[in-house]
């Protein structure tokens, strides 16, 4: 077997920690048996869900084809068999958590939101109470804040900080500073002054692992809250009452479940498909005894009552929290399936899966802080390793970056998705519903933040750069079953991708007639434009380039009144409309078969036909505007259907002609798309179109009488056609050079000379 000297780097530093080597199964088994579905796909979003496995899934069908579960509010023989299970189910979630049975529950949720919810409905808020929560937690978490506030209560955000205690620096526990944001409270209970009495409840509320940054909270928090707050807030009315902590384990579990024998916190939320998979819509809070009794609730339900009389104002409650918190008939075929997923768990034991994981996220971490661009300037920006001494334990299996170019300016987080995606790593961008973090981490205050609203940008859109600032970040996250293949391959795609080295020195030899064989060349063939979004293109000998691309490339396109994007996909004979644009007159001009009169266009935008407007389409928000009845008559008749013309309005072109041979660079200063599907250019090969179409022939020979399929370059609509070279080399390539203008995986971009010239 041939050495693997990357992955032997990786074991030096890392052989203790990676792989299973004492479970049943070490890693590489675990991946080739378990998880064959991945392939050639590098996973890396086990912060968002983690997969299951096969073994798991089969023991679940096995267990469903075998046994009969009735609805537990029964009392056959059948129900009685579902109830034992769910009983057995709480056990095994607070054994996950170390929580005596004795001193805590554990109430099944349609998931962690859930659990969350039902904390802040039922917590006994009043005037004199305080939520007080981390600047990073979950929007779920957040949400409480909006139960505190009417419910009376004072909420503010704090900082949390660790410190030394010079009065005990031997004592093993751990002091913290809070530092906090501004106090928020409803303007109706602004002025209550009412002195706190012991009956007022407090609570504070922090993750035990940032699902933005990966940060691990020191969960000695729980015990300083609980015994020590007293000191914290003296000076302060906050002071008052007692306090409650919440622990947000949703993600922390997968790797690091809260030990709660030791930190006695009053609520921990989970979500069980973070943590193998399946089922998903299953979530439970774990809650302390005590805690349980202070929550009030105000609905009752099938199987939370005990006793109920439908004419006058009498129930009474069933005395379980479990019983009186789980309304209607739970989950309890996902609740069956929780034995599979926690039996393999135990099987790798869930220190040995925290060790694999992190050592996953550590040996990219390092790898992402050494890449340096040709200028020496860095590659990445990571958040979170500044308060990784200060602030928790350790940093669990999440990586949070964002990319920048050689001089400075941000790679938008939704390009790099898009290409990851390309390329086979599946990551995600974003927030990750994690706003304080996200702020806190990428310096935006609080006027960038509404200013990003107020301008469109909302949760989930393309909007990843304003004003020079990103709005998100690339987020990658390691689960039980990630391999050193899987974080290879992510750094491979980083370093092929956003990477800009030296140039190349190139050794001269003389031209002869051998060295020119032995050289590749590339040729550009053709450029075709496609004005109209799926209607036919038209080549030329060259043209002006902008920042989205070919000069009024992909423009426009037809929406049916429904709001459906039409594509040749849905309407063939969209592929029968011809167009040409003619710069000199500024027209673009539109023929079909269908029409008897050519169809033209002008170019320059009328602001009397109709206003701009925002639209989105393709997940992308665009400022686009109608055309006139009188255009889209036309092409209702052209695609047999009504329709509408729609234009992007938002591009701002300069020019940089393809073929211009005065020097210069095309800077990708504030590159924007038209209506493509993924970047600006398409280009390929006419090799590899050939090698295609030796392969449909070579398998329509294998026993087939249908005659042979021939796939031409124009199939693939692409704007760039270049021959030489072997077939998909294409594929292989970082960057390219026409002419004078630099392209960098499908934008335009400022580049050294170490590209194929063409």
């Amino acid at each position: 077997m041939a050495i693997d000297p990357e992955k032997e780097e990786f074991l030096r530093e890392f052989g203790e920690d990676y792989g299973y080597p004492s479970a049943p199964k070490n890693i590489d088994e675990l991946r080739a048996t378990e998880f064959k579905r991945l392939d050639d796909v590098a996973y890396l979003d086990h912060a968002g869900a983690t997969l299951y496995s096969e073994s798991q899934m089969e023991a679940v069908f096995k267990d469903f084809n075998s046994t009969i579960y009735g609805n537990p509010h029964s009392q056959s023989d059948c129900s009685v068999t579902t109830s034992n299970i769910v009983d057995d189910a709480r056990r095994q979630v607070l054994n996950f958590f170390n929580a005596s049975p004795r001193e805590y529950k554990c109430i099944f949720t349609s998931g962690a939101t859930a659990a969350l919810k039902l904390v802040g409905e039922t917590f006994p808020w009043s005037s004199q109470s305080t939520f007080m929560y981390t600047m990073e937690n979950h929007n779920s978490v957040l949400g409480i804040r909006e139960y505190a506030l009417n419910g009376g209560a004072a909420a503010f955000s704090v900082d949390v900080a660790e410190v030394v205690d010079h009065d005990q620096p031997n004592s093993g526990r751990s002091a913290f500073k809070i530092i906090p944001h501004q106090e928020q409270r409803r303007s109706e209970h602004r002025f209550l002054k009412k002195e706190a009495t012991g009956d007022t409840y407090n609570l504070f509320a922090f993750p035990s692992e940032c699902n933005f940054s990966g940060l691990r909270f020191n969960l000695d928090l729980v015990n300083f809250m609980k015994e020590d707050s007293y000191e914290m807030f003296e000076s302060s009315p906050h002071h008052r009452g007692n306090w409650m902590v919440l622990i947000d384990a949703a993600k922390g579990s997968t790797t690091a479940p809260p030990d709660l024998s030791k930190y006695k916190a009053d609520y921990v939320v989970v979500s069980f498909y973070k943590l193998f998979g399946y089922p998903t819509g299953l979530g439970a809070l774990i809650v302390r005894n005590e805690a349980a009794k202070l929550m009030k609730k105000t609905y009752f339900s099938g199987g939370t009552v005990a006793a109920s009389i439908a004419d006058i104002d009498f129930f009474k409650r069933r005395e379980g929290a479990e019983e009186y918190f789980e309304d209607g008939t739970i989950s309890f075929l996902s609740i069956v399936s929780l034995h599979h997923g926690f039996k393999i768990l135990n099987a790798l034991t869930m220190p040995a899966i925290s060790r694999h994981a992190s050592s996953l996220a550590t040996y990219v971490r390092n790898k992402l802080l050494d890449l340096r661009h040709a200028n020496g300037h860095h590659v990445c920006t990571l958040y979170g390793l500044r308060d990784s001494e200060v602030l928790c334990t350790k940093m669990g299996p999440t990586v949070s970056f964002n990319l920048r170019r050689p001089e400075g300016s941000w790679f938008g987080y939704r390009e790099v998705e898009k290409l990851a995606s390309l390329s086979g790593v599946q990551l995600r961008t974003g927030c990750f519903c994690n706003p304080g973090a996200c702020a806190k981490y990428l310096g935006l205050s609080h006027s960038d933040l509404l200013s990003n609203v107020e301008a469109g940008h909302v949760c989930w859109d393309d909007c990843d750069i304003m004003k020079g600032k990103p709005t998100g970040a690339v987020r990658v996250s390691f689960g039980y079953m990630s391999t050193f293949g899987d974080a290879r391959k992510f750094l491979r795609f980083i370093e092929n991708g956003f990477v800009v080295l030296p140039p190349v020195a190139r050794a001269i030899h003389p031209v002869t007639e051998d060295a020119d064989k032995a050289i590749a060349r590339y040729f550009l063939k053709s450029v075709t434009i496609y004005p109209i979004k799926s209607c036919a293109g038209f080549s030329v000998e060259s043209w002006p380039l902008t920042r989205t691309g070919l000069l009024h490339d992909r423009e426009w396109l037809l929406k049916s009144l429904n709001g459906e994007i039409l594509t040749q996909k849905k309407v063939p004979d969209m592929c029968y409309i011809t167009t040409l644009i003619d710069l000199n007159l500024e027209i673009l001009c539109v023929e079909s078969p269908r029409c008897k009169e050519k169809l033209q266009i002008k170019l320059k935008s009328d602001p009397t036909i109709s206003e701009k407007e925002e639209m989105k389409i393709y997940s992308q928000r665009y400022e686009v505007q109608a055309s006139s009845d009188e255009v889209d008559n036309w092409f209702s008749k052209a695609v047999g259907q009504h329709c509408t013309l729609i234009r992007n309005t938002g591009s701002i072109s300069h020019s940089c002609p393809i073929r211009d041979k005065s020097p210069g660079i095309c800077r990708d200063i504030a590159t924007s798309l038209n209506f493509v599907n993924e970047a600006q250019f398409l280009l390929i090969s006419e090799e590899s179109v050939v090698d295609l179409n030796n392969r449909l022939r070579s398998k329509l020979q294998n026993g087939s009488h249908e005659p042979p399929t021939e796939v031409t370059s124009m199939r693939f609509r692409p704007n760039l056609v270049m021959s030489g070279g072997k077939p998909y080399i294409e594929d292989e390539w970082r960057n390219l050079k026409i002419g004078d203008n630099y392209f960098f995986i499908g934008r335009l971009q400022s580049l050294p000379d170490d590209q194929h010239d063409l």
